[in-house]
């Protein structure tokens, strides 16, 4: 670690996820959200935590395992109804849908202004979506996504930004990459993972409890946890790559 590094996580230190009030979840498609801060979630819920999930597109071409005859217009309708559904599950009831076509099928233009606006109607202390940085991600939507979540979080406490989509300024305080392969946050999670693998569960269409799919997933989320909960001295925990609104721009060495 470099001299520069150090005195920065004295003078400018990371905020931590579970300090804030307001969280907004955004994810590409229904299911991410519980995949990758699933347990979080239901921690912060349990906690008295204010929290909104914004699912940007509507996930009609994740055929892998959707019911035989369903078409695409179905498909896209019963994901929205399993992502309600999970959301329950980890105890959040504000939840809205900006129903972008999956895979790409739509302009930044649209995702930008569809997450300002959420933005500015739920007034989030954090933000929570991917990490477009991670270099194995492949899928569009999530690094169409994660690209704009940043970019809202950065622009959101500025009115004269804002208004170039019809939204009111609000001062956000942290962003939060979930599904990152450089976590510099952890929050504990023993007792909320059997809360995330029944959200998960919910989405059916994607992830029957019969599949290898599924168990390959919840395996991997099981060791994931494992890791992280023994990098922060934790039962079990996830990880995030959180930046104060002072880490956003202009300081390269925050970790």
């Amino acid at each position: 670690m470099s001299l520069t590094s150090l005195v920065l996580r004295l003078a400018a230190p990371v905020p931590h996820p579970e300090s804030f009030s307001r969280y907004l979840f955004v994810g590409p498609h229904p299911d991410d959200i519980e995949i990758g801060a699933g347990a979080t979630v239901a921690k912060l819920s349990s906690m008295g935590k204010e929290i909104c999930f914004l699912i940007c597109t509507d996930g009609r071409f994740g055929t892998a395992h959707a019911p035989q005859g369903t078409g695409e217009d179905g498909l896209a309708q019963l994901r929205r109804e399993e992502a309600l559904r999970s959301a329950k599950h980890l105890g959040v009831n504000d939840v809205r849908f900006l129903d972008l076509r999956d895979g790409n099928g739509y302009t930044m233009e649209s995702l930008l202004r569809g997450i300002a606006k959420t933005v500015a109607d739920f007034q989030p202390d954090i933000i929570f979506g991917p990490d477009p940085f991670v270099a194995s991600e492949s899928h569009q939507d999530h690094l169409n996504t994660g690209c704009a979540v940043r970019q809202i979080a950065c622009f959101a406490p500025y009115s004269g930004i804002m208004a170039a989509y019809d939204a009111p300024p609000c001062p956000v305080k942290a962003l939060a990459y979930y599904m990152t392969a450089k976590p510099n946050r952890y929050v504990a999670t023993h007792g909320f993972f059997s809360r995330q693998t029944e959200a998960i569960s919910c989405h059916a269409s994607q992830y029957p409890e019969d599949s290898e799919d599924f168990r390959s997933l919840i395996t991997y989320l099981k060791l994931r946890r494992t890791d992280f909960g023994l990098r922060s001295l934790h039962r079990g925990a996830e990880g995030f790559r959180v930046l104060g609104a002072l880490h956003m721009h202009c300081i390269p060495e925050v970790h």
